[in-house]
């Protein structure tokens, strides 16, 4: 199957403007991302690739609001990040994978999704069945639903820190080396399901990782070196299926 390239003339979802970032030390700042200039659509499953260091988490944290660049603009649906309330923000707009899945051990599966609905400003009424729906999606039974996180596998943890950041029904879902922590199989069942968040729900999806299987699986791969994001390049896309649909 041929990736297209993202059609240029569509509207982007989110774009860098020649994005800086410095962290401030007492002494000399030191300089992680270098002028960053690129586009991201909804639809599309995008790779940001890297050696550890290279700046893609503090990329990542940008796009997400965590912080604000030094230099240049981050503009999301047209709007600068600068500009609005960045907690309104990631509360309705984006959703966040970690590489450590980041769950609240103390609480179930089912538990760690609600708090998360609860935080988006879902009604109080049909919590619990929201949140399960959203670990039903993901591949989380009932039962696996109702045990601690702590008490999970890692594949399982992860599929629960993605039906997490579905809660707020983001736009955006920004993926720090979600498969970090993962074996190959498990972690190639996690970068399909993210893939299929952007090609079936139509969900931007940025994932950070020096894994050549998800440059393998995304449509467009950007590159970060020394803290230069590098033009995007095709990648393969969704695998096809034995009858050539996806």
């Amino acid at each position: 199957m041929e990736t297209k390239r993202a059609n240029t003339n569509e509207k982007a979802l989110l774009e860098l403007e020649e994005v800086a970032y410095a962290y401030r030390t007492p002494g000399q700042p030191v300089t992680a991302i270098r002028r960053a200039t690129g586009r991201f659509e909804a639809g599309r499953f995008y790779a940001l690739t890297g050696r550890s260091g290279s700046g893609k988490s503090t990329l990542l944290a940008l796009m997400a609001g965590l912080d604000l660049p030094t230099g240049g603009e981050i503009r999301f649906e047209g709007a600068s990040l600068s500009r609005i309330n960045r907690d309104a923000y990631r509360r309705r707009k984006v959703g966040l994978v970690f590489q450590a899945f980041h769950l609240l051990p103390q609480l179930t599966a089912a538990e760690n999704v609600t708090l998360a609905g609860e935080i988006s400003g879902w009604p109080r009424r049909g919590r619990t069945e929201r949140a399960m729906g959203l670990l039903g999606r993901v591949g989380i039974d009932a039962v696996t639903a109702r045990r601690r996180s702590l008490l999970l596998s890692g594949g399982e943890q992860q599929r629960v820190a993605i039906a997490r950041a579905l809660a707020p029904e983001p736009r955006l879902v920004l993926a720090d080396e979600p498969t970090g922590n993962l074996d190959q199989e498990t972690g190639e069942g996690i970068i399909g399901l993210l893939g299929e968040l952007a090609h079936r729900e139509g969900c931007c999806v940025i994932v950070a990782s020096h894994s050549r299987m998800v440059a393998g699986r995304a449509d467009e791969v950007w590159n970060i070196k020394d803290g230069h994001l590098l033009p995007s390049t095709l990648g393969a896309g969704p695998p096809e299926t034995a009858d050539g649909e996806e």
